[in-house]
Parts: C-alpha cells; structure tokens; sequence
C-alpha cells in the first residue's frame, strides 16, 4: 500500500529561501531519493512563507525507515539547521484503493 507524509514548517528567521532552495534539492538528491521505496516528493510555499512537503513511498516500512534515520544523516543537517522546529507539523496518509 502506497504511503503518503506530509511536513508543514516555516523556516528560522535568519534563512534566506533562495539558499534553503538549494539546500533542499541537495538533501533530496543525496539522501531521500537513494532510499529504498522513495516514489516522489513535492515542495511548495504559501505567501506566508510556510513549506508544505510531500512525500511519495512505496510502504509504511520503507517511509519508517527513511524518517527513523533521518535526524542523524549527515546529509539532512543544512536542511535541518534551516527549519525552525517549533512550526514543524507532520502526516501520514495510506493511498485509497479506487474502483
């Protein structure tokens, strides 16, 4: 069953959007992307300045895995370091089997 996540934050006051841009296609492209069972992932922005990401896996299990090391992954830290983690807000969605 597929699995969706979705993360809503806003980034710390001292993070210009243009470098967190470039910090998030680089912790996509060198951890989310090789990890086992990743499908896809979005980003977007309100006017406000909030992120909303989505994430695309093949199973719970997978995403699990991916999240479960995610906070320790040298490749995840500017991304990290760039997120003010008090407007952190997260999701999990199982797919809808449609007839």
């Amino acid at each position: 069953m597929s699995t969706v996540e979705t993360v809503r934050f806003k980034l710390r006051d001292s993070v210009d959007p243009a470098e967190f841009a470039v910090l998030d296609r680089k912790m996509e492209s060198d951890y989310m992307a090789v990890r086992d069972g990743f499908v896809s992932r979005e980003v977007t922005r309100s006017d406000e300045g909030e992120y909303l990401v989505i994430v695309h896996w093949a199973s719970p299990e997978q995403a699990d895995a991916t999240m479960g090391a995610f906070f320790g992954a040298p490749e995840t830290q500017g991304f990290l370091a760039s997120v003010d983690p008090s407007t952190v807000q997260s999701g999990r969605y199982i797919s809808v089997p449609r007839p």
